[in-house]
């Protein structure tokens, strides 16, 4: 995927990860369009990136996001669409907002486009406390796997961003109860780096490094 020139909607642009990752693919020469849930947020960042796109979407809702992808597509009007191929339209998982984000992305994109997702080191190893986040992220990492398989055939990229631990804001908003103490975790910026250079290599997934570095590697395990 040739970053410079291309076209990218960033789910959770406002957040740590999601700001980091939207900041590097527009200074490789990335036209981005931010979609939150927030729309004060959303207008705030969109300060930095006055042409840029913006589209409100809750993650607890599928649907919305689904919107938030054709409102993106219909804005950006060469986008090409992507054969169909494989099953992946059929697929209904509600409960995964990156899933539902796919499914619709799916079909609009053209050959040579690609798909990225975070799931995380809790996706390998479950961590204590977080035992429902553990299992929705390893739920996404099974389905971007499938998925995968299933895009090749028709030119798509299909990326897991598996890092581990960073510090982002989002930690401290628990969904409910109070978040687990984790140490303090990495810089966004870093993993953000290595997010952009795999998606130029077409890579499959990206993960930590025993010394905690991102490592891109060309095939998923």
């Amino acid at each position: 995927m040739k970053l410079n020139g291309s076209r990218v909607l960033v789910a959770g642009a406002t957040g740590g990860r999601g700001g980091a990752i939207t900041a590097e693919l527009a200074d490789r020469g990335a036209s981005v369009a931010l979609a939150g849930r927030d729309r004060g947020r959303l207008a705030h960042t969109a300060r930095t990136y006055p042409s840029a796109l913006i589209a409100a979407f809750d993650a607890y809702g599928p649907w919305s996001c689904t919107r938030a992808v054709h409102a993106a597509a219909a804005a950006l009007q060469n986008w090409a669409p992507l054969s169909r191929a494989g099953r992946w339209p059929s697929v209904h998982p509600r409960s995964l907002a990156p899933a539902a984000f796919f499914r619709a992305a799916l079909g609009i994109l053209r050959r040579g486009s690609a798909v990225a997702a975070v799931t995380g080191v809790v996706a390998e190893r479950p961590q204590p406390r977080v035992a429902d986040y553990s299992a929705c992220k390893a739920a996404l990492a099974a389905w971007l796997d499938a998925v995968r398989r299933e895009a090749r055939s028709a030119g798509a990229a299909v990326l897991e961003i598996r890092p581990g631990h960073l510090y982002t804001r989002f930690a401290t908003r628990p969904v409910a109860g109070t978040a687990p103490h984790r140490p303090e975790g990495g810089d966004p910026r870093h993993v953000a780096g290595a997010v952009a250079d795999a998606l130029e290599a077409a890579a499959e997934l990206l993960r930590s490094g025993p010394d905690h570095g991102p490592i891109v590697e060309r095939r998923a395990r």
